[in-house]
């Protein structure tokens, strides 16, 4: 009887179940909404319970599409969301506040106010920078904020996780409290010298110890699911046994596994990762130094370029603007245009991530004259994504002291014939898309798999990956420099808007 492997990848936007089997083919997915909260401007929030629901509702549904029987499954790996922070009572299990979303920045004006010996005490000890991105600052707002919540830390009654360990929480019944190292870290709670929770970085932000999970490797067996699970009176157990921030999965997905190796995954935000191996690189250009995986007790590192908005400037489009009915269209539409306009659209919606780390700068449009049309727009939307990736990898440039060779790109606008090519001409690199872009979910199945030896070793997984279009950049070096010119001068005059208008 033939065995797979379920990862239950959760987004920001969507939870998605899938189903894998040993040559990297995805057999089923089941994806469902949930709901976004913006209860104020800058603010972003999830119902952690309606997270839950949706997850396991795709997972149910998953199997069912499938026909696959729950016997056949050998294991369960969890890829989620990063920094979105969920703080519960440990006696209820209910959580106490909403999750507040990475992308959420109500701490701005709190991450503000550190001096410089705090900032370096956080740089030295994290590799991050304060910033309203991560955990930490939001577990302390709901801590300052949530009536009660001080009282119940004290009492060692509340719970903190990221969505990895609120999803093995819940799957497990409330038996397992436990985080792995690619998302402890981006908690600012983390040591990455120590590789565990540092005291000193807790006092620095008023949150008890007693809050936190155990820390794990990225694959390794957990505990397994509670019976009842799936029905009323099934007694199915699945063992759950990797657990890794999405980025990082896809990164692993994308077998980016030697130094130098990188990835951009095109999500709801845009993330560049460069594999630097089991060295850490403390960036001098705004990236950040993360976990790259932590299997067994190796660790591997990586660089970080966090772009807030990518995927989500496309649904703006469609969802505010209306002028898209869907983001399949964005492609044809971007291909209407070729003239000489400059039109760019900068979508800081939530601020600016690396490597400008602007809270305060909000989006814009640049370049409209009397002929500027739907199609100008909807390209230069599709052009600042790839824009923004650039920015990232011209500061992995100067910080490695090299070149990018290749690029490997995965997520839903990979697909997009015209931005990859548009990336691949700004960036003067060769990107690769393979044919499976599902890399995120493949890094939790693959680590999940090798965790119960579904997958012997890594070689066994190599062969799995196949390309589907290489490209390589169309234009002249001194065209995409004045292309770039632009751009810098647009997203300059974004700095700090929210400051300068009060």
């Amino acid at each position: 009887m033939e065995k797979y492997i379920i990862t239950l990848d959760e987004g920001t936007t969507s939870a998605r179940s899938l189903v894998t089997n040993k040559k990297g083919d995805i057999i089923a997915v089941d994806q469902m909404e949930f709901t976004q909260h913006f209860p104020r401007e800058g603010w972003v929030e999830h119902d952690a319970i309606e997270i839950w629901n949706t997850q396991r509702t795709t997972l149910i549904q998953v199997l069912n599409k499938s026909g696959i029987s729950p016997s056949q499954i050998e294991g369960i790996g969890i890829t989620n969301q990063r920094e979105t922070v969920v703080v519960w009572n440990r006696e209820s299990g209910l959580p106490i506040y909403n999750a507040i979303v990475w992308q959420d920045q109500r701490t701005a004006d709190y991450c503000e106010k550190f001096g410089r010996k705090e900032l370096d005490l956080i740089r030295d000890k994290t590799g991050l920078i304060i910033n309203p991105y991560f955990s930490g600052t939001k577990v302390k707002w709901i801590l300052d904020n949530v009536k009660g919540a001080r009282e119940l830390a004290k009492e060692g009654k509340l719970m903190f996780g990221t969505i990895n360990t609120w999803l093995i929480y819940r799957l497990t019944g409330g038996k397992v409290f436990v985080t792995d190292h690619t998302n402890a870290q981006r908690t600012l709670f983390y040591n990455i010298h120590t590789n565990d929770w540092d005291d000193e970085l807790l006092d620095l932000f008023n949150v008890p110890k007693n809050m936190l999970p155990e820390i794990k490797s990225c694959s390794e067996i957990y505990g397994e699911t509670f019976k009842g699970l799936l029905s009323k009176n099934d007694e199915t157990q699945f063992k759950i046994c990797s657990s890794i921030g999405d980025q990082q999965s896809a990164l692993f997905g994308q077998l980016c596994l030697n130094p130098g190796q990188t990835k951009i995954t095109y999500g709801t935000g845009c993330f560049i990762l460069m594999n630097t191996g089991e060295n850490k690189i403390m960036s001098t250009h705004g990236l950040l130094t993360t976990i790259g995986v932590a299997i067994g007790d190796k660790i591997t590192y990586a660089l970080e370029g966090s772009v807030m908005v990518a995927g989500a400037a496309v649904q703006w489009l469609r969802d505010n603007l209306r002028i898209v009915y869907n983001a399949i269209e964005t492609e044809w539409y971007a291909g209407q245009v070729n003239d000489d306009r400059r039109i760019y659209v900068v979508p800081s919606f939530t601020g600016l991530g690396s490597p400008y780390w602007d809270s305060y700068s909000r989006g814009a449009i640049f370049g409209l004259d009397r002929g500027t049309k739907r199609e100008h727009i909807v390209r230069a939307t599709l052009e600042a994504i790839a824009y923004q990736a650039n920015d990232v990898i011209s500061a992995m440039q100067k910080d490695i002291k090299r070149p990018l060779g290749e690029i490997k790109v995965d997520g839903g606008a990979s697909n997009n014939k015209f931005m990859m090519q548009f990336q691949a001409d700004i960036s003067r690199s060769k990107v690769i898309k393979p044919i499976n872009v599902e890399t995120t979910a493949m890094g939790a199945a693959y680590l999940a798999g090798l965790a119960v030896g579904y997958w012997e070793n890594i070689d066994d997984i190599k062969s799995n990956y196949k390309i589907d279009f290489e490209l390589t950049s169309k234009i002249s070096e001194e065209e995409s420099k004045k292309l770039i010119k632009g751009w810098n001068s647009a997203v300059q005059r974004t700095f700090g808007w929210i400051k300068e208008i009060e």
